[in-house]
């Protein structure tokens, strides 16, 4: 996996970060989670929602995100249905009980493909963050990607998004010394943005560097026709 690419969206937190506040540019209009590991414990593949627990702090965060105005949504990679061992609506399961917990996401954006499918959805591809920014009429410019490893921040960049990195026992050494920002859990990931709600710019290379093809669209949590999730690289008919 490439590094993720500086991108700079707050006042830095946490390793290699020099504790000065960026430079107001424009406002964080909309936050965008992985699901496993950043916003719930990362159970493997799971299809069951009474396995979800919410991360230390998740709820509170959100809240403070809804209580500014800020949209909030939800790009995860599920490959477990790629390899058989959950269905689609497992994961829309899985989904609903989060919005239960954690009160209803305003997008959710899911790739059902596996590592090896040439999807251009799947993290660290943009598709999913860049299909989730424009769902909920939001530049990528605009958004910031917490995650828990490089493929959601190199996702991010990729897209001309913003990231930031909340590092746990799954995440690369390596990972967190390339990212840019980083933050020791996710309420401080999320009260950084609130205390300087701002942008240091588009991230390098621009938005949709290396892009999801035209037409190709991400799952929803909507059920699809087939009971299984919708295939985000299907063009529409």
């Amino acid at each position: 996996m490439s590094p993720a690419k500086p991108v700079g969206p707050v006042s830095p937190v946490g390793p290699g970060s020099s504790g000065s506040p960026v430079r107001p540019v424009g406002p964080v209009k909309a936050v965008l989670f992985d699901r496993d590991g950043t916003l719930v414990h990362d159970v493997p593949y799971n299809g069951d929602p009474e396995r979800v627990r919410p991360v230390e702090g998740a709820r509170e965060a959100v809240a403070l995100l809804r209580a500014r105005d800020i949209r909030v949504g939800v790009v995860t990679n599920q490959s477990g249905v790629a390899r058989g061992l959950i269905s689609g609506t497992d994961v829309r399961r899985v989904n609903r009980r989060i919005d239960d917990l954690l009160g209803p996401f305003d997008v959710w954006a899911i790739c059902p493909h596996g590592p090896d499918d040439g999807c251009h959805c799947r993290k660290p591809q943009p598709g999913l963050v860049l299909w989730a920014a424009g769902r909920i009429c939001t530049d990528p410019a605009d958004c910031v990607v917490v995650g828990d490893i490089g493929a959601d921040t190199e996702a991010a960049a990729r897209a001309g998004a913003h990231g930031i990195l909340v590092p746990n026992a799954r995440t690369r050494p390596e990972e967190t010394e390339a990212a840019a920002h980083t933050a020791p859990d996710l309420l401080t990931a999320v009260r950084s943005l609130l205390d300087d709600p701002a942008l240091d710019g588009p991230a390098p290379g621009g938005p949709h560097d290396g892009g999801a093809r035209s037409g190709q669209r991400p799952a929803t949590t909507a059920p699809a026709p087939s009971g299984e999730a919708p295939d985000p690289c299907r063009r529409p008919s």
